[in-house]
């Protein structure tokens, strides 16, 4: 069972959201908020897998609640659904340690086969806005800043920049002719130098600081 928050303010779409988690098997809805103040002040005595979040809320924005989530409660699977688009704010919620970013007009059956993803342990983006990343991941190649090089090592930076091109492990592993065990230890190392926790943080921050 799937146990998932939401932090929407809309009483629509809220109410909305939680009937379709909680009538769909296999999903169930543990909490609704409206603020992340009244969330996160719950966040450490729910079961929770992942969390819905939207990022104009009422007292803190979404992208703030992250950061407090984390910080309450580092393994915290954080989802944002919102009606931003624009890169500024993706790039914003990725560092804030969100898992994945979709925008409200998902499909109510590809934002259950997100949160699902997100429980799986992936990062799930709407088109548009994997669009984004990829167009910025491009960019970013053009203005790289030398001196923002994170002491990343060549084959850590080989292994950033396949994971932020779509690449799982087992793929990154198989281009670099290494093991599954190798490219694991290597993300370890590159999340203890970039100072992040999950893989949408340090792909995003990577693109940000101009790494890859």
């Amino acid at each position: 069972m799937i146990n998932v928050a939401i932090v929407e303010d809309n009483d629509t779409i809220r109410e909305g959201l939680a009937a379709l988690i909680n009538g769909t098997t296999g999903y169930q809805s543990v909490g609704l908020f409206r603020d992340c103040e009244s969330f996160l002040a719950k966040l450490t005595s729910l079961d929770i897998n992942v969390v819905l979040m939207d990022i104009a809320l009422p007292g803190m924005n979404g992208i703030e609640g992250v950061k407090e989530a984390k910080k309450i409660k580092p393994d915290t699977d954080i989802l944002m659904l919102t009606i931003y688009e624009d890169s500024e704010k993706v790039f914003d919620a990725l560092c804030a340690g969100a898992c994945g970013y979709l925008v409200k007009k998902t499909p109510p059956s590809k934002l259950l086969d997100a949160i699902k993803e997100v429980y799986e342990g992936g990062s799930p983006m709407s088109s548009q806005i994997a669009r984004q990343v990829i167009t910025a991941f491009k960019e970013s190649k053009d203005l790289k800043d030398d001196k923002q090089e994170f002491e990343l090592s060549a084959r850590e930076k080989e292994v950033i920049t396949l994971l932020a091109s779509g690449n799982n492990y087992q793929q990154i592993a198989d281009q670099l002719f290494i093991s599954v065990d190798t490219v694991r230890h290597h993300i370890k190392n590159i999340y203890k130098k970039l100072h992040v926790h999950t893989q949408s943080e340090a792909v995003a921050k990577a693109i940000r600081k101009k790494i890859i």
